[in-house]
């Protein structure tokens, strides 16, 4: 597959300093923007992980909130990829419904599955990074990249995992039953690159 989703990371000068310290209207209305797309994109990703499934044998539900913390660091790029994904985490932490299946509060980010969560502001970062580096102009280096960052979010989450279940039982409940699909799930990603990449765009 070679088509094409090309994907520039803008960035705007802050122009020439103002009497008084004054920020430039462009600075501020580029502020709000980045704050409205990190507000979003926390938001997006709280959505996704409603999307979730029991997975027998593993104590690791099957949710979409993968994908969505992927697909935000390769459209935001690396900066704010990280800060929705961290925006996203501390959601969480306060207490509101935002992990999988409405759970909220500081016991999710201390328990077997935690590694997984903190992992994702690294994941988005490096999405992004790739991203800003061209790999997102066409879809096969596009899921390579997601690739390498889905590989952060496993080592986080295997690594945490194994403090309690032991190495292998962490990769046997919560690393190898999920390979395929997810690979499957950066695919379908990459494919809404170009949507998403239009979407960014008007904004």
């Amino acid at each position: 597959m070679n088509s094409k989703c090309s994907f520039n990371i803008v960035t705007v000068s802050p122009g020439p300093s103002r009497p008084g310290g004054a920020v430039p209207r462009s600075v501020g209305r580029r502020v709000g923007v980045d704050g409205v797309l990190v507000g979003a994109a926390s938001g997006i990703s709280a959505k996704a992980a409603q999307i979730a499934f029991p997975s027998p044998g593993t104590g690791v539900p099957r949710t979409t909130d993968l994908m969505a913390v992927l697909l935000v660091g390769v459209t935001l790029g690396s900066t704010r990829g990280a800060a929705a994904a961290a925006l996203y985490l501390l959601e969480g932490f306060s207490g509101m419904p935002v992990f999988a299946q409405g759970h909220g509060g500081a016991i999710w980010l201390a328990g077997p599955t935690a590694g997984y969560l903190f992992s994702y502001p690294f994941a988005a970062f490096v999405a992004g990074w790739f991203s800003e580096r061209g790999w997102g102009s066409t879809t096969i280096r596009a899921i390579a990249g997601m690739l390498v960052a889905l590989g952060v979010i496993y080592l986080g989450g295997w690594s945490w995992l194994a403090a309690f279940a032991g190495a292998k039982g962490a990769w046997l409940g919560g690393v190898r039953p999920f390979i395929l699909a997810d690979i499957l799930k950066v695919a379908i990603g990459a494919s809404l690159l170009p949507q998403l990449q239009r979407l960014i765009s008007r904004i």
